[in-house]
């Protein structure tokens, strides 16, 4: 029985409660006859208004880590793109690519997502998009496409090291797998389903594009060093940049969260950026500064956070999890590809966080039966393939998705749930597909 259980309106089961509050909050954002952020916010209050959580649990659902990284790496962009700096990875793209929309729409897939190897995905979209934006005006090309795949580029690469997607840090940390264990099992793999992925993107959307024979000819010619309009502030940019990869990459051993370098580094380059002005001119560039956050995204977390929270506390995540592996009778094969497709079909529609920090203890108690914490290992590989992987199966099925697509909305492009679904979900799937064959061959055969 859940704490929250007897502060619940007239005795009602949490469990069903919470889990109507969801489905409820889902429709209405997939219906999109409501913003998403005032949904996410809405679903939120019921869940502690009708008592299914309580107001110290909703504060406890937050994930601070994911809203400082946000907050902190949107801070970041938004100055260091005064600079020219993504005017000038633009222009350098387009030049590499020659121009060519197909040849452009597979080389920042493959950036994305080895960049997202290394970075959080949110933190390597909010500094890819930017870029796009620049390069699909210029090119007259349309910026959805690649915007879309970058998204699914960026979750896929995410999922080859520790530090590149939160579940990975999560299962890391339980299971003591090193940042090597990562890149040694779950690479290449990884590499499989991205050429793969580059190739559907390529059918769908990269031989149907044909670029403005005028606007080649005239990004072509672009100098791209005349792209940087702030020489000193790119300085100061990439100083600050660097330290918070550097804080990202060695995050675990010095012991800081990713939203707290975020944080930290956002407020040194605005120090830097506002120093030495007038206290009244500093005002105005930090309201500048702030005004760039995609607030509408951050709010939309925030609630959604509470949500999750709530169909935590109501037990479905547990009861879903018993359920998975009740199912699979001990045996070892089973019971991991169960996991896979559980996790991917659960992490497309509900916040992986969560249901990978439901799992782990789970898992953990199965050691007996597989032969001691060696023997699940695959276990771990499937977890971690499921929930990173997942999270491309919908527009709310990962951060970096809702990030892109606040930066999307913003430049006027919309980003429609069910047109993201259309495309994205038998991606998902294709990526799952791949992961079972590997697991079974490598693991489990």
């Amino acid at each position: 029985m859940i704490e929250s259980a007897s502060a619940v309106w007239f005795g009602w089961d949490p469990f069903w409660i919470s889990t109507l509050i969801l489905i409820i909050t889902y429709a209405a954002i997939i219906s999109e006859r409501v913003n998403r952020a005032v949904v996410a916010l809405l679903g939120a209050g019921l869940m502690i208004l009708i008592g299914v959580i309580n107001q110290e649990q909703a504060i406890e659902g937050e994930d601070f880590n994911t809203l400082a990284l946000l907050i902190g790496m949107m801070i970041l962009v938004a100055i260091a793109k005064r600079s020219g700096m993504f005017q000038y990875l633009a222009v350098w793209s387009a030049r590499v690519s020659r121009g060519q929309p197909w040849a452009l729409l597979a080389l920042l897939s493959l950036v994305t997502a080895v960049v997202s190897a290394f970075l959080d995905n949110v933190t390597t979209v909010l500094l890819i998009a930017p870029v796009t934006l620049v390069i699909t005006e210029q090119l007259r090309i349309p910026p959805y496409p690649f915007l879309f795949t970058e998204i699914i580029a960026s979750n896929i690469g995410g999922t080859a090291t520790l530090i590149g997607d939160p579940p990975n840090i999560l299962i890391g940390s339980a299971a003591g797998l090193s940042f090597n264990d990562f890149v040694v099992n779950l690479t290449p793999v990884i590499i499989i389903i991205l050429v793969l992925q580059i190739a559907i993107n390529h059918a769908i959307w990269g031989r149907q594009m044909k670029g403005d024979p005028e606007a080649r000819a005239r990004v072509m010619a672009f100098n791209a060093g005349e792209a940087i309009t702030d020489w000193a502030l790119l300085y100061k940019s990439l100083l600050v940049i660097s330290l918070v990869v550097l804080g990202f990459v060695t995050a675990r051993f010095i012991g800081l969260e990713a939203g707290t370098i975020a944080l930290a580094g956002a407020a040194l380059l605005l120090l830097l950026d506002c120093w030495p002005r007038e206290r009244e001119a500093q005002t105005h560039r930090l309201n500048e500064m702030f005004a760039e956050v995609e607030w509408v995204t951050i709010f939309f977390f925030v609630g959604l956070f509470i949500v999750v929270a709530g169909v935590e506390h109501g037990g479905l995540l547990n009861w879903f999890a018993d359920e998975v592996l009740s199912l699979t009778g001990g045996d070892l094969t089973t019971t991991a590809i169960a996991i896979l497709w559980a996790s991917a079909l659960l992490s497309a529609i509900i916040d992986n966080i969560p249901f990978v920090a439901t799992m782990i203890p789970v898992i953990k108690n199965m050691a007996p039966t597989f032969g001691g914490p060696e023997g699940l290992l695959p276990l771990w590989w499937s977890l971690s393939l499921g929930a990173c992987l997942g999270g491309n199966g919908t527009l709310i099925g990962a951060s970096a998705n809702l990030t892109v697509a606040g930066i999307a909305e913003r430049a006027g492009i919309p980003f429609r749930f069910l047109t993201f679904l259309k495309f994205a979900f038998p991606m998902m799937l294709m990526s799952i597909a791949v992961s079972t064959i590997y697991i079974y061959l490598v693991y489990l055969s």
